[in-house]
C-alpha cells in the first residue's frame, strides 16, 4: 500500500546509540516489565496472587468495594492498585470508622482490607526478590554510574522492590531518595526541592525516586496514632513494625495532602527533570497504565521541545496506547515489529545489518529485542564500550 511506513532499525538503533552517547542530561523510567524481566510478578500476576492469599473476610469486603468501580464489558481487569484506590477513598468517607459505611463497606473493614493488601503484596515480593537474578540490574546500575555527565543521572521506577537498591548498595554506589537519618531514616520533601548545588548530595549520586512506593516504607505513627511521616527501614523490620501501615502506590488526590507524601515530591521531581532544558528521557517496562505519569509525559514532550523520550517496549500494543495519547516529534518509541519515530507509527524493514543491530535482533522472530529489560542493559552496554569491566566488576560484586 503507498500510505505503509518502514524504518531501517539499523539506522534508528544507531541515532538511539549516539543520543545516550552525547547527551548531558539522562533519566529512566523503569515500569513493572523491568521487574517482570526478573521473575517478579507485574500489576496483573501480583493482583491475582494477592487475591488468593486474602482470606475469606477480605474477599467478601473485596467484592463489596469492586461494586463501586464501574468495569465495562471489554475493560481490562481491576489492578490491585486500582481496588487500593477506591479502599482508600471508602477509608476517608468513613473516617476508618466501624460505624460509617460507604458501598456496603465500613471504615474499620477498607482499613483492615488496605493493611491486608499492602501486607500480602509485601510477602509477595519479598519471596520473589530473594531468588532473583541481580547480574543485569547490576550492569545496569554500573553503566549509568560511570557515565561522567555534569547533571544528576535521575532514575524513576514504579516498581515497590528493592531490586536496584540491591544492585546499587552491592555494588557501593552512592544513590539519593530524599529520605534522611540513620535510625529510622525519615522521607524529608525539602531535599528535593532545592536549586542551590551546595544543599544537595554530589552530582555523581544516582537519584532514585519510587513513584508508587516501597515494601521497605512505612507510616510513622504520633503520640496519638495518628500516622504523621514516612520512614525507610530496612526489609526485615516489618516484623517489628507490624501496627504501621506500609506505603504503596499512591491513592488519588481526593486523599488528604499530608498522606501524600513522598507522591507529590516525587512526582514535580519527574516533572522538574522532563521540563527542565535538554536531555534524554528512557522508558522500559512502562505500560502507561498510570494516568498521572501519562500526563507529566504528555505536558512536558508539549512544553519542552528540548526533551527527548525514547521507550523501548516489550510488545507492539503499547505503541497502540502512545499513538492514542497524541503525536510528539520528540518521542521515539521502539518495539518488536513496529515503531513511532517523528510522530508516525510504521513498521521495521530490516535493509542492512552491523554489530549493533545484531546484537540486539531476533533473527528467528525477525524482532527487535531490546524492549526486554534485560536486552537494553547488553545493548548500553555494547555502545559503552566498557562491557568486559562492566561484567568484571558486577562478576567481583557476585563473588563477594
Amino acid at each position: 500500500m503507498a500510505n505503509e511506513i518502514f524504518y531501517d532499525p539499523q539506522k534508528e538503533i544507531c541515532e538511539v546509540r549516539n543520543q545516550l552517547s552525547y547527551v548531558k542530561r539522562i533519566g529512566f523510567l523503569l515500569g513493572a516489565g523491568t521487574s517482570k524481566a526478573l521473575n517478579i510478578s507485574d500489576l496483573a500476576g501480583l493482583t491475582k496472587k494477592v487475591r488468593e492469599k486474602l482470606g475469606e473476610k477480605q474477599k467478601n469486603i473485596l467484592k463489596n468495594v469492586e461494586t463501586g468501580l464501574s468495569v465495562k464489558e471489554g475493560d481490562d481487569p481491576l489492578t490491585i492498585e486500582q481496588i487500593l484506590d477506591q479502599v482508600r477513598l471508602i477509608r476517608q468517607l468513613a473516617n476508618d470508622s466501624p460505624d460509617r459505611n460507604f458501598e456496603k463497606v465500613s471504615g474499620k473493614d477498607a482499613l483492615d482490607l488496605d493493611m491486608e493488601i499492602c501486607n500480602r503484596i509485601y510477602e509477595i515480593i519479598g519471596e520473589e526478590e530473594r531468588s532473583v537474578d541481580l547480574s543485569h540490574t547490576k550492569k545496569f546500575v554500573t553503566w549509568l554510574n560511570w557515565l561522567s555527565r555534569d547533571y544528576a543521572k535521575e532514575v524513576f521506577t514504579t516498581n515497590y522492590d528493592l531490586v536496584v537498591e540491591k544492585a546499587l548498595e552491592s555494588l557501593h554506589i552512592p544513590y539519593f531518595d530524599g529520605f534522611v537519618g540513620a535510625y529510622q531514616p525519615f522521607f524529608f520533601p525539602e531535599s528535593l526541592e532545592s536549586k542551590n548545588t551546595y544543599d544537595i548530595p554530589p552530582v555523581s549520586w544516582i537519584r532514585f525516586w519510587k513513584l508508587h512506593g516501597s515494601i521497605n516504607w512505612f507510616w510513622k505513627k504520633n503520640a496519638k496514632g495518628k500516622p504523621n511521616k514516612v520512614v525507610r527501614l530496612g526489609i526485615e523490620s516489618k516484623k517489628s513494625n507490624n501496627e504501621n501501615e506500609l506505603v504503596i502506590y499512591p491513592s488519588k488526590e481526593k486523599y488528604e495532602t499530608s498522606r501524600k507524601q513522598p507522591f507529590i515530591a516525587y512526582f514535580d521531581r519527574l516533572r522538574t527533570f522532563l521540563q527542565d532544558g535538554e536531555g534524554i528521557f528512557v522508558i522500559n517496562g512502562y505500560s502507561f497504565s498510570d494516568e498521572h505519569i501519562n500526563a507529566v509525559i504528555i505536558d512536558s514532550l508539549k512544553q519542552n521541545n528540548r526533551l527527548h523520550i525514547i521507550g523501548f517496549f516489550f510488545s507492539d500494543d503499547d505503541l497502540a496506547k502512545i499513538s492514542e495519547l497524541g503525536t510528539f516529534l520528540n518521542f521515539t518509541a521502539i518495539g518488536p515489529r513496529k515503531a513511532i519515530i517523528r510522530g508516525f507509527l510504521g513498521e521495521w524493514k530490516k535493509n542492512k545489518t552491523d554489530h549493533l543491530l545484531d546484537a540486539c535482533w531476533d533473527v528467528g522472530g525477525n524482532r527487535l529485542k531490546i524492549g526486554d529489560f534485560k536486552e537494553m542493559v547488553r545493548f548500553l552496554m555494547e555502545i559503552s564500550g566498557k562491557q568486559e569491566k562492566i561484567e568484571e566488576v558486577v562478576k567481583e560484586s557476585n563473588d563477594k
